[in-house]
C-alpha cells in the first residue's frame, strides 16, 4: 500500500506520541516536581516564617517559646533539604551559610560573642560580609538556647536581638534565592525535566545526580548519629558534637531527613527511584521498605534526647541499634540500588570524614 509524504509523516507522529516515554525522564520529572520543589517551598516558607517570628520575638510581640518554634520549625524544613541538596544550594558555599556543622572547636559561641562584641548595632548587611559561622541557624540556635544566654533579660535582648533579626533575614532571603533559581526558566527544575540542557546531556544524567545526592544525604545521618555516638574517637561519646545538640533537636532533625529520603525513594505518586526497578527486582525492592520502615520506626521510638542516650548503657544500646539500622539502609542504597541501576555513584562528600 502506498502512502503520501503527508501520510507517513502523520503516521510517525502518531507513533511517537503512543510510545512510552523514557522512563528515567519520567522519575526526574515526578520528582522534581512532586518531591524536590515542594522540600523547598517548604524550606523557603519556613525561612519566611522565622525573619518574621525574629522581628516580632524583638519587638517584644512574640515569647520565647514562640521564637524557638519557629526555629525548630526552620531547622526542621532544613533538615528536609539534605536528600536533595543539589543545584543552586550546594554550589557557592551556600549550605555552609544555613548550617555551619560539625562545630568542633565551639567556633559558633566564639565568633557570635566576638560579632556582638564588635558590632552591638549590626545590621543585616553587616552579616552578609560576615563568617559563615555567624550567618546560620546554628548561630540562630545558639543564641536562642545556649545556657549562658538569657533573652528573658532585657539587656541581654537588647544585645542579641540586631544578629537574630539578621540572621532570620539572611536565610528568607537565602531561601529566596535558591527556590527563585531552581524555578528560573533555565532553572535546576527544568534542567531535570527536559533534555539535553546545560548540565544534563539525558536524563540518565539526572537520575544519576538525584540517587548520589540521595546516597549521600543518608551516609550524612549515619556521620550525624555517629559523631556523637564516638564512632570516632575510640567509642568516646562526643554529646557536644552533635547537630543542634543545643535545642535537643538531633533526632528530630535526623527523622525530617529520612523522610525526605523515603519521600525520594517512593515518590509523590509512587513514581519515585523505585519505579525504575522492574518486577524481577520486587525482593530488593521489599528490603529497601523494610529498611526505611525499621529506621523510621526506631527513630519514632526514641522517647529522649540524644544527650541523654549517650548518658547510659541502656540508651547507647538504643543508639547502636538506629546506627545499624541507617548503616543498612546505606547499604542497599550505595551498593545494590546503585548496582542494579547501572550508576556509578563516585565521589562522596562525606569520604574521609
Amino acid at each position: 500500500m502506498n502512502r503520501s509524504p503527508l501520510g507517513l509523516a502523520l503516521l510517525s507522529l502518531t507513533l511517537t506520541a503512543c510510545s512510552p516515554a523514557d522512563p528515567q525522564q519520567q522519575v526526574s520529572r515526578a520528582l522534581t516536581d512532586g518531591v524536590v520543589l515542594p522540600i523547598y517551598s517548604a524550606w523557603h516558607e519556613a525561612d519566611r516564617q522565622l525573619a518574621s517570628s525574629g522581628q516580632a520575638f524583638c519587638t517584644n510581640q512574640q515569647s520565647l517559646a514562640q521564637a524557638r518554634q519557629a526555629f525548630a520549625s526552620a531547622q526542621s524544613a532544613w533538615a528536609a533539604v539534605q536528600p536533595v541538596l543539589l543545584g543552586p544550594l550546594a554550589e557557592g558555599n551556600r549550605a555552609w551559610q544555613v548550617q555551619f556543622w560539625p562545630d568542633k572547636k565551639n567556633l559558633v559561641a566564639r565568633q557570635v560573642e566576638a560579632l556582638v562584641s564588635k558590632k552591638p548595632t549590626l545590621t543585616p548587611a553587616d552579616l552578609d560580609t560576615s563568617s559563615v559561622v555567624v550567618q546560620g541557624l546554628t548561630a540562630y540556635e545558639y543564641l536562642l538556647f545556649d545556657s549562658a544566654i538569657d533573652l528573658n533579660n532585657a539587656e541581654q535582648k537588647a544585645r542579641y536581638c540586631p544578629l537574630l533579626v539578621a540572621i532570620g533575614q539572611h536565610q528568607q532571603t537565602l531561601a529566596a534565592d535558591v527556590l527563585a533559581s531552581w524555578q528560573s526558566e533555565d532553572g535546576m527544575a527544568a534542567q531535570l525535566k527536559d533534555f539535553p540542557n546545560a548540565r544534563f546531556a539525558e536524563a540518565p544524567e539526572a537520575v544519576a545526580e538525584l540517587l548520589r545526592t540521595h546516597v549521600s544525604a543518608i551516609d550524612g545521618l549515619k556521620k550525624k548519629l555517629g559523631t556523637p555516638m564516638g564512632r570516632q574517637s575510640n567509642g568516646q561519646p562526643q554529646p557536644y558534637q552533635a547537630e543542634a545538640w543545643r535545642s535537643n533537636a538531633s533526632l528530630t532533625n535526623l527523622a525530617a531527613s529520612l523522610a525526605s529520603a523515603e519521600r525520594m525513594w517512593l515518590g509523590a505518586e509512587q513514581d519515585g527511584i523505585q519505579a525504575l526497578l522492574g518486577s524481577d527486582q520486587d525482593a530488593l525492592k521489599q528490603r529497601i521498605n523494610v529498611a526505611y520502615s525499621d529506621t523510621r520506626q526506631r527513630l519514632a521510638a526514641a522517647q529522649r534526647p540524644l544527650a541523654e542516650l549517650l548518658g547510659d548503657e541502656a540508651g547507647r544500646a538504643e543508639l547502636s541499634a538506629l546506627y545499624d539500622s541507617l548503616s543498612t539502609l546505606h547499604r542497599l542504597h550505595e551498593a545494590e540500588l546503585a548496582k542494579t541501576l547501572g550508576i556509578q555513584l563516585g565521589f562522596n562528600a562525606h569520604d574521609g570524614d
